[in-house]
């Protein structure tokens, strides 16, 4: 747990660097930083696997505040449903697309100009 609360700890550091006009949140800081770490090894994957686990458990809780926020706007639902539906549907599939790219290019990146071994240890 310590490891995850120091890269938030940093990660809250780094994000009002950015401009207003591009925020970014800490949690996603905090997301590229723990990638970063684990990538170059500085962060070994069984220091924070069973935290991560745990916290992955907690998912589906961290979810009902939504539901209950979306249940208490059933209106806003009921006139604009189609178009969130369509919006976080094509945001779904571009989020996929991007990640899917840019894993790759870093493994392409780590094969080809670095020349290192890619392969996951279990």
């Amino acid at each position: 747990m310590g490891i995850f609360a120091a890269v938030l700890f940093v990660s809250s550091l780094i994000s009002p660097l950015f401009p207003a006009s591009f925020p970014v949140p800490t949690p996603v800081i905090g997301l590229i930083l723990l990638y970063l770490l684990l990538a170059t090894h500085i962060v070994k994957l069984h220091n924070v696997e069973k935290f991560g686990d745990f916290m992955i458990s907690l998912i589906a809780f961290l979810f009902v505040p939504s539901g209950i926020q979306l249940a208490a706007n059933l209106d806003i639902l009921r006139t604009e449903g189609v178009q969130i539906v369509l919006v976080t549907l094509i945001a779904t599939i571009i989020l996929l697309v991007v990640v899917a790219y840019t894993t790759a290019g870093f493994i392409w990146l780590a094969k080809h100009v670095f020349h290192v071994n890619t392969t996951v240890d279990n």
